[in-house]
């Protein structure tokens, strides 16, 4: 019965968009305390109904968390667990509503000229940063300058477009060319556009900001490393007068204080959210689903997550041979690693496709006849061709995210098998990120990425992920983006997808779901990508 239960969310999982893959435990102050003259409003921000006994709210939220977050600084750092986090305390100037529809946010309306290279983007009056300063155009043109020279999306995509102010609330945008998706360029969600005082923005250095400061409905109150992330309700925020829809929208810190406090360890997430700890616990281990999904304390947010992804060097290292870089995909059982990976045939699929396989555009197979070949002898002969001498292949990875660590076990024994010199690098997130963006320091690596409205989003087209840069891709993303029809963008992206295999420079393993565990009686919880918190709250 709940094997029969667990299939059919499944399948609904796979057809549904986006979801975080999500990261953070710990230690910090005691678990929440109610507020009992705390009655929110509703999300939507209608009049709450009248009630003899008004209900009491917690003032805290504790989410358990897979793992620290590596910064805080969202132009930097491709993180799902940094972007879902900065998403309560920064806002861009435009983000996808619940429709994946770019919305404005900090910006109140925008002309395009008619060549299409200049944006004039009008803001919103009145907003205030959490230093109590005004938002004004300095800060946004400072803000979105510095974001096109770190976000590697930006620089892929419209790189050489500069942001100038008009007057104290109006900035220009000129791109560097004429494009339709512009401003979806701008609201996506991933390393995103957010905007930062320009105080904060000059005294950034190459290490980072040295000040977490936004406009969001919630400021950072501490970050006490390893243990928690503790934001706060801004009680000056200035929230949009429409209604709540995805990351757009009005937004209220309906609970006092957020503590996203990171538990690494699964089996503890897990019993906090049993035992009432924890009101939400991200990440939940999938094998575990059936035995959570019994419990009448928990509720079970199930959304098909996106694709788990290994990524090759092709720069340098052994891997930069590319008829090595064959073997290597030739010796991958994809089921396997997947089984391995989520623990039950129901909650991943095999498909070679980086976008989601129902979409009627984007959905490709382009290269599946490199994917999930499981042809160990076709391996050992591309590995004689590639003159192989038993050179050190380095597969940097880390415990904090189980997926992950235990795909790149399967991928290592299979590489063994085939006699590869394969070897495991395990470190903690932050420090796995750092490898995993230094060709120096990996010759492989697994991560888990959430599902792009556009294929021309995704990290493996950006040469800061794993370092591929080729022109064939500058050419494919600039074949999609300039293509007259749908067709002509789809087969675009099919050609992309297909070198992408072809040259061996990574490789989907396999699209998974993502199970995210609430306590009963957890309000107004919705995700865009990541999980959204400013309208919930937890019955004291």
């Amino acid at each position: 019965m709940r094997r029969n239960k667990l299939s059919r969310l499944a399948a609904l999982a796979l057809g549904a968009a986006m979801l975080l893959s999500a990261c953070g435990q710990a230690n910090g102050p005691a678990p929440s305390g109610a507020n009992p003259t705390a009655t929110p409003a509703p999300a939507d921000g209608s009049t709450p109904p009248v009630s003899a006994e008004p209900a009491s709210y917690k003032s805290e939220l504790n989410i358990a968390m897979t793992a620290n977050p590596p910064s805080l600084d969202v132009h930097s750092v491709n993180s799902n667990i940094t972007g879902g986090i900065g998403a309560h305390i920064y806002e861009p100037l435009f983000a996808m509503n619940a429709d994946y529809e770019p919305t404005p946010v900090l910006a109140e309306s925008y002309t395009v000229s008619e060549d299409g290279m200049v944006y004039t983007i009008k803001l919103r009056q009145g907003v205030k940063f959490h230093n109590g300063q005004e938002m004004t155009a300095d800060d946004v043109a400072a803000s979105m300058n510095r974001w096109l020279e770190l976000s590697a999306k930006a620089k892929t995509l419209i790189g050489g477009s500069v942001f100038e102010k008009e007057d104290d609330y109006t900035v220009k945008l000129t791109v560097n060319e004429a494009s339709s998706d512009i401003i979806m360029i701008l609201a996506s969600p991933i390393q995103f556009a957010a905007i930062y005082p320009k105080s904060v923005v000059d005294a950034s250095t190459a290490e980072g900001l040295s000040e977490y400061i936004g406009t969001g409905p919630y400021k950072l109150n501490e970050w006490k490393q390893d243990q928690y992330v503790h934001l706060t309700r801004y009680e000056d925020y200035q929230p949009s007068p429409d209604a709540s829809t995805g990351l757009a929208g009005k937004k209220q810190a309906l609970t006092q204080d957020l503590y996203y406090r990171v538990v690494t360890d699964d089996a503890t997430r897990i019993a906090g959210i049993q035992t009432g700890q924890y009101d939400i616990a991200e990440e939940i281990p999938l094998e575990r689903y059936e035995e959570l999904a019994g419990m009448d304390t928990v509720e079970l947010n199930v959304q098909s997550g996106g694709t788990i992804n290994l990524f090759l060097n092709t720069t340098q290292g052994p891997l930069a041979n590319e008829t090595l870089r064959q073997a290597a995909l030739a010796a991958l059982n994809c089921d396997d690693i997947m089984l391995a990976s989520y623990g039950d045939p129901n909650l991943y699929t095999l498909n070679p496709g980086w976008c989601i396989p129902s979409d009627a555009q984007w959905g490709s197979d382009a290269g599946k006849e490199y994917y999930n070949q499981n042809n160990q002898e076709k391996a050992k002969q591309l590995l004689a061709e590639a003159g192989y001498n038993n050179e050190p292949i380095t597969l940097v990875t880390t415990p904090d995210y189980s997926e992950m660590y235990n795909a790149t076990l399967v991928v290592q024994e299979q590489l063994r098998q085939a006699g590869f010199n394969a070897e495991v690098a395990s470190f903690d997130f932050s420090t796995f990120m750092e490898h995993r963006a230094d060709p120096a320091q990996f010759s492989m690596f697994i991560t888990s990425n959430s599902y792009n409205l556009l294929p021309i989003q995704l990290s493996v087209l950006d040469a800061g992920w794993a370092g591929l840069d080729r022109q064939e891709v500058k050419d494919g993303i600039a074949a999609i983006r300039s293509a007259a029809s749908t067709e002509e963008a789809s087969k675009a992206w099919d050609d992309l997808q297909g070198f992408l295999y072809e040259y061996g420079a990574a490789t989907v393993l396999g699209h998974y779901n993502g199970v995210i565990a609430l306590s009963a009686g957890v309000e107004n919880f919705e995700y865009l990508r990541f999980p959204l918190y400013w309208n919930v709250t937890v019955p004291a």
